[in-house]
């Protein structure tokens, strides 16, 4: 893929963007709080730009990109890759001893993650320099929300012995209070390898192996303590500073995994839907959706080739068909989870189209408007989950945004119709009005 198609297929979503040069080498690595605009803003002529930008742009010769929840969970992502690579144009980071670090007090027994300027020998570990204070500010904020470490002392000394009593912070649900015993030197210090492993940017390395604590907990009928680990499984997956409203993605995820029994979660589902009137304006669309958030650049729409009248799943088929094959032609990323927007009939219509392509080891199901009942191919009755269920819930959100965009293609089509039929009345009037 060009250069020029990845600019076009960008989600407009906060994340990391890297630029690289001849024979896959990093050249550059930046956060942004849209991707779509910040890349695309290097490559719109301008005449006032550094020659060191320049240069840059010159050189670029792929573009990566990593979406994440917020511009500062960007920031932390953003300091791991540029301590990683070097890159040749991060010419702030890899030379400056000014900008600010996280810090975590290790020779604590119970340690304090906190903002610091300089690195001190005091059996500390630190990460960073991230180049936006506020934002790193806000980053561990957000951090404390979901792990609840202590903040309390004096940030300069370690060592000082605890509070006899826990603070307001353990009330406002920011702490887990140590200070009165509430949690053990060895559940805080796993607390705090989990907090590392967020900071290096391994969310999904940490969610696995929260999600198997989880399992373990509810296996031992410890149901309180999994409750808590699901939490901050549902605080990670909405993360640093999400967007209110968008479901708990990475837990809406873990929950249909388990459902549908599958080797692994499923980050990229496609979804599929046809729209027509008794066979006339019809058209397919399929909804690409990545960490159960939409993404919004890979959406597709199809316009029906190859099925005359009202068939259903004859044009379910085309348009899957058309999508893998092309997939396939182009060595692109295939989908972890395929959705069908139907009941048996249509899941199993597709499913023999993506079996000819080889692509049988895609899961796939289908979810039934009636009952909201999910559909499987190797179970004869479909899978009811409750209401409450997550991962109903996201399923729901994928069918409905995959409904969403074959109406408004249909509605399109219609429209284009319509308007070409009034232009041939006009047509037909003027020839009739030469005549007479």
């Amino acid at each position: 893929m060009d250069i020029q198609e990845k600019l076009r297929r960008l989600p407009d979503q906060p994340g990391v963007y890297i630029f690289k040069g001849e024979g896959n080498k990093v050249l550059y690595v930046g956060k942004a709080s849209s991707l779509r605009n910040r890349v695309r803003s290097y490559f719109r002529n301008s005449g006032d730009r550094v020659p060191r930008i320049e240069a840059l742009i010159r050189n670029i010769r792929d573009i990566d990109t990593m979406t994440t929840s917020s511009e500062a969970e960007a920031l932390l992502y953003e300091s791991n890759l540029i301590k990683e690579y070097q890159p040749k144009y991060n010419v702030e980071l890899r030379d400056s001893k000014t900008y600010p670090l996280i810090k975590i007090t290790m020779a604590e027994d119970f340690p304090r993650v906190m903002t610091a300027r300089g690195r001190k020998s005091d059996g500390s570990i630190y990460f960073g320099p991230y180049t936006d204070a506020a934002l790193l500010r806000e980053a561990v904020k957000a951090i404390r929300r979901i792990f609840l470490f202590r903040a309390c002392g004096n940030p300069s000394r370690i060592g000082a012995p605890l509070p006899k009593k826990a603070c307001v912070y353990h009330g406002l649900g920011l702490c887990s209070a140590p200070c009165e015993g509430r949690i053990s030197r060895k559940e805080y210090a796993e607390r705090i390898k989990e907090v590392v492993l967020f900071i290096e940017g391994k969310r999904a390395s940490l969610l696995r192996h929260l999600a198997g604590k989880m399992k373990e907990l509810s296996a031992a009928k410890k149901f309180e303590e999994a409750a808590a680990i699901r939490d901050q499984i549902e605080a990670l997956s909405m993360s640093v500073s999400s967007r209110a409203g968008e479901a708990p993605a990475a837990l809406g995820i873990y929950e249909l995994s388990k459902a549908l029994k599958l080797k692994h979660p499923p980050r990229r589902i496609e979804a599929f839907d046809i729209s027509n009137i008794k066979g006339e304006g019809a058209c397919g669309s399929m909804v690409s959706f990545m960490d159960g958030r939409p993404d919004k650049a890979n959406y597709r729409m199809f316009r029906i080739r190859g099925v005359e009248g009202q068939d259903d799943y004859a044009m379910m088929r085309e348009i899957v068909r058309r999508r893998y094959t092309r997939l396939l032609r182009e060595e692109r990323a295939l989908p972890d989870l395929i959705l069908i927007d139907g009941g048996r009939g249509h899941l199993s219509s597709a499913a023999a189209e993506v079996k000819a392509l080889g692509l049988a080891r895609i899961p796939m199901i289908g979810l039934a408007k009636v009952f909201e009942h999910i559909y499987t191919l190797d179970k004869d009755l479909p899978i009811s989950l409750p209401p409450s269920s997550r991962a109903l819930q996201l399923v729901q959100r994928v069918r409905d945004e995959s409904h969403r965009f074959a109406i408004r293609y249909h509605h399109i089509l219609r429209r284009k119709a319509l308007v070409g039929e009034e232009s041939k009345r006009k047509k037909a009037r003027k020839k009739k009005n030469r005549t007479v």
